[in-house]
C-alpha cells in the first residue's frame, strides 16, 4: 500500500442533498484495499492468484460516469447488440444507441438535466393547491395530507433558514462552492416553481410514459459517478488515483440522479433497465426521505431480485436511524410482505480505530443496513482523468458493489445470494468497538475472509 499526504478537495455527499467544501486532509491512497481497517482486497487477490476470473456487468445508477477516464479505460461496458451512432434500436431493447448505458436525465436533442427539485419540495408545489387550508378532520383519508403537510413545513424550515445568507451571497462573503451550494438551494432544490422535469418531456408520475432519456451516459457533472465508478472498477496497480476493488469488471453507466432528488420513475426505470441489459451487480449510491411512488420502485427491486441481480444501496449521511426513519430507497417497505433475497444497505467506515471507526456521518440500523465499508477519505477517479478525494455512504456502497463484482468473477459458479451471504458472514467484527446495534453483522466486509469461504463454497459445488 503506497502512501501519499497532500491537500485535496473534499467533498461530502449527502443522500437527497450535496454539500461541497474545502479541506485539507491527509490522503492515504488505497487504504480501503489494505489491512487494519480496510477490506484486505490486497490480501484476497494474493490467494488468486493461479485462478482465472470472467467478466462481470456492474450497473452504476448515479449522477453519470466520465467513460473517457484514464484509469476505467477498458472497464466499460459496451452493449455489442447496438451499432453506434446509426440512431436505431438495433437491439429492440427500447433504447436507441444505448451503447454503454442509457441517460434518464436528458431528451432526443441530446440536452440533459442537471438541476433538481427535492422530492419534499416537489411534493409541496404537486399538492399546494389541493390541501392549502384544508382541515385534515375533514378527509376520509389523511396520508396524502400528512405527507404533504410535512413536507411543506420542511421546505420553509428550509427557506427561513437560507434567508440569513442571502445578503451574504449579495456581499460575496462567500466561496465559490459556497455559494454554488446556497444558491442551487434557493433557485432549484427548494424553489417549489422550478420546473424540474420541463427539458425532459415526460410525465414523471405516468410510468407507462417511458420513451425519453438519451445516452449521453455522462451528462453535465459526473463527478459522483465517475467516482463510484472508479471506487468498484479503476485499473489496478498502474499507480493512478486509487485502485478499483474488483479486476475484472465492466461498468454500465445509468444516468439517473441530477442535483437533487432523483424522480422514483427514473430509479424504477434505470433497475429495470440495468437487468434487462445483463447487470448482475447494481450500485445504488443515492436515495431520499420521501418516495411518493414507493410500489413503482419496489416491484423494480422485486424485479432485479427474482432475476438474482444483487442490489447494493448506500445507508445515506445524515447520522439517523434507518429503521426508524427510512431512506428510499428501502429494504424494508410498509407494505413488503418477504424480504429482498438479494439487497444489501451499507455504512460508511472510517480508518480510525475504536469508536472512530464509524464514519460520523453514516447512517444505520440494527435490521435496515448489512454492514460497513470504508467510505471516509476515499482517494478516486473524477472527471478529466483527475483524482480527489470523496466522503460519503456513496463511497462505501461502491466498495462493497466491487467485493461482490470480485467474488462473482473469480467464483462464476456460486449465485448472488450466496455471494451476498457470505459477504455477511465474513465481516470482520472488531473487539474495540461493538457495531451490533448499528448493523445486522456488526462488521465491515473483509474481502480475504470472503474469498475463503468462497472458496470452500466453490469445492461444495463440483
Amino acid at each position: 500500500m503506497h502512501m501519499k499526504t497532500a491537500h485535496y478537495l473534499v467533498i461530502f455527499f449527502g443522500l437527497g442533498f450535496t454539500h461541497v467544501f474545502a479541506q485539507a486532509i491527509p490522503g492515504t491512497l488505497n487504504w480501503y484495499n489494505g489491512t487494519g481497517q480496510g477490506m484486505y482486497t490486497d490480501e484476497a487477490y494474493k490467494m488468486l492468484k493461479k485462478k482465472k476470473s470472467q467478466p462481470v456487468v456492474v450497473a452504476v445508477i448515479d449522477s453519470g460516469v466520465d467513460i473517457e477516464h484514464e484509469d476505467l479505460q477498458g472497464k466499460i461496458w459496451v452493449n455489442t447488440k447496438e451499432i453506434p451512432g446509426n440512431k436505431l434500436d438495433d437491439d429492440h431493447n427500447g433504447y436507441i444507441d444505448d451503447v454503454h448505458g442509457w441517460n434518464f436525465l436528458g431528451n432526443a436533442s441530446g440536452a440533459n438535466q442537471e438541476n433538481a427539485r427535492l422530492e419534499k419540495t416537489r411534493i409541496y408545489a404537486r399538492l399546494k393547491d389541493k390541501y392549502d387550508g384544508v382541515d385534515p378532520k375533514t378527509l376520509f383519508d389523511d396520508t396524502e395530507f400528512f405527507m404533504y403537510a410535512n413536507a411543506k413545513a420542511e421546505v420553509e424550515a428550509e427557506l427561513e433558514n437560507l434567508e440569513q445568507y442571502k445578503e451574504g451571497l449579495a456581499n460575496g462573503q462567500f466561496d465559490e462552492e459556497t455559494k454554488k451550494y446556497i444558491e442551487d438551494q434557493l433557485n432549484y432544490n427548494l424553489n417549489i416553481y422550478y420546473d424540474d422535469r420541463a427539458l425532459i418531456g415526460d410525465n414523471p408520475l405516468d410510468f407507462s410514459d417511458v420513451n425519453y432519456g438519451n445516452n449521453d451516459v455522462e451528462g453535465p457533472d459526473a463527478l459522483h459517478g465517475t467516482h463510484v465508478a472508479g471506487i468498484i472498477a479503476a485499473i489496478r496497480g498502474n499507480d493512478k488515483g486509487g485502485d478499483g476493488v474488483a479486476d475484472n469488471v465492466k461498468i454500465m453507466s445509468v444516468r439517473t440522479v441530477p442535483n437533487g432528488d432523483e424522480q422514483d420513475k427514473d430509479v424504477a426505470l434505470a433497475i429495470r433497465y440495468a437487468v434487462n441489459n445483463g447487470a448482475q451487480v447494481i450500485n445504488m449510491s443515492f436515495g431520499k426521505n420521501y418516495s411518493p411512488n414507493q410500489e413503482e420502485v419496489y416491484a423494480a427491486m422485486a424485479f432485479a431480485d427474482s432475476m438474482g441481480v444483487l442490489m447494493i444501496h448506500a445507508a445515506g449521511n445524515d447520522a439517523k436511524d434507518v429503521d426508524v426513519e427510512p431512506n428510499f430507497p428501502t429494504s424494508k417497505y410498509a407494505f413488503q410482505a418477504e424480504p429482498f433475497s438479494n439487497l444489501l444497505t451499507i455504512g460508511a467506515s472510517t480508518r480510525e480505530p475504536g469508536e472512530g471507526r464509524v464514519a460520523s456521518f453514516s447512517n444505520f440500523g440494527k435490521t435496515s443496513v448489512d454492514v460497513f465499508a470504508p467510505g471516509l477519505e476515499i482517494y478516486n477517479s473524477v472527471p478529466q482523468s483527475a483524482y480527489m478525494n470523496l466522503q460519503g455512504t456513496s463511497m462505501a456502497a461502491p466498495m462493497v458493489a466491487g467485493a461482490a463484482a470480485m467474488l462473482k468473477s473469480y467464483f462464476p459458479s456460486l449465485s448472488m445470494w450466496e455471494i451476498k451471504t457470505i459477504i455477511l458472514q465474513t465481516a470482520t467484527v472488531y473487539e474495540d468497538f461493538d457495531f451490533t446495534d448499528l448493523s445486522v453483522t456488526g462488521g465491515i466486509v473483509n474481502l480475504k475472509a470472503a474469498v475463503k469461504a468462497c472458496q470452500k463454497a466453490e469445492k461444495a459445488h463440483k
